[in-house]
């Protein structure tokens, strides 16, 4: 399914969602009168238990009412629907965050595991300033130097992620394709980007390993890069995995089980084929000192 980024907390949003499915379940409603309640399709009402939209408070009570929630537990719900119009940090970059990928940062932020696949580019989370600079570019040309600096800043503050105190930083599982690493770039690009995934490699929360050349076709040979986003435990239950897939005009999230599976086992292929840590970081290790001869 393809969304349209919405404004607002995940969590307060997916905790809403949940609350809500249950609750009409309880009440044995079916999602299309359920829907009819609030004068919206059936799709809407399905965003709205998966916590991808916000939802409005006036929607929320009669929704309630329907369902028969007693008052207190209205109130909690009715607390909740405001949260979930709270903007995030990325929001105050303006234009630097694209209202498509409002989404996945917001997810991204929340997720407490992420395992990515980049078969031609260092993903975002992994990119010290100057390859940034370069990816930015290469995309957008025209951009004003301003432009690109607040860009850089929005994917350093994405970061931020990896080494905050709080809540505990996120867990990221990085497979890079090695033609990510021989992709030619202005000078003393690549090398301080090596230098940087090698650094970055070292954090206990992140693995860093390459898929060499040498394998040939594999599992993800006829895919783009992707992000399988896990989250944590909210009120005794697991919000639904995400798959993430992008083009330069819009984000797409899949989260049906089929899905799932499928790129679950892609990931388990790459997982079993990719080099482990200390032979990756030793692959990187070659690839930095052919650089430096080279650019010397």
């Amino acid at each position: 399914m393809t969304e349209s980024a919405s404004v607002g907390s995940t969590i307060p949003r997916r905790t809403l969602g949940i609350a809500l499915r249950k609750a009409r379940e309880n009440a044995k409603v079916t999602m299309a009168e359920a829907a009819g309640v609030i004068g919206q399709t059936v799709q809407s009402l399905r965003r709205i238990e998966r916590g991808t939209v916000s939802t409005p408070k006036g929607k929320v009570t009669l929704l309630c009412m329907r369902y028969g929630v007693p008052d207190s537990t209205r109130a909690v719900l009715e607390e909740l629907a405001g949260e979930t119009r709270s903007k995030g940090w990325w929001h105050s970059y303006g234009d630097a965050v694209p209202t498509w990928f409002e989404l996945y940062v917001a997810l991204e932020q929340t997720a407490d595991r992420l395992r990515t696949f980049e078969p031609w580019l260092i993903p975002g989370l992994l990119q010290d300033a100057a390859y940034m600079e370069t990816a930015i570019l290469a995309v957008d040309p025209d951009l004003t130097p301003e432009q690109l600096a607040a860009r850089v800043e929005v994917r350093r503050s994405r970061q931020r992620q990896l080494t905050r105190a709080s809540p505990q930083p996120s867990r990221l599982e990085v497979i890079i394709a090695e033609s990510a690493l021989r992709v030619a770039l202005p000078e003393g690009v690549m090398r301080s980007q090596l230098r940087h995934l090698l650094r970055v490699a070292g954090l206990s929360n992140v693995s860093v390993r390459v898929l060499p050349l040498s394998v040939g076709l594999h599992r993800a040979s006829q895919i783009s890069g992707f992000v399988l986003l896990d989250f944590p435990l909210e009120n005794g239950h697991r919000p639904p995995s995400t798959i993430y897939l992008e083009s330069q005009i819009q984000g797409m999230y899949l989260d049906r089980p089929q899905d799932l599976n499928r790129y679950r086992q892609v990931w388990k292929g790459l997982d079993a084929t990719a080099l482990d840590q200390s032979r990756s970081a030793a692959l990187m290790s070659r690839r930095l000192k052919e650089l430096s001869d080279s650019e010397c």
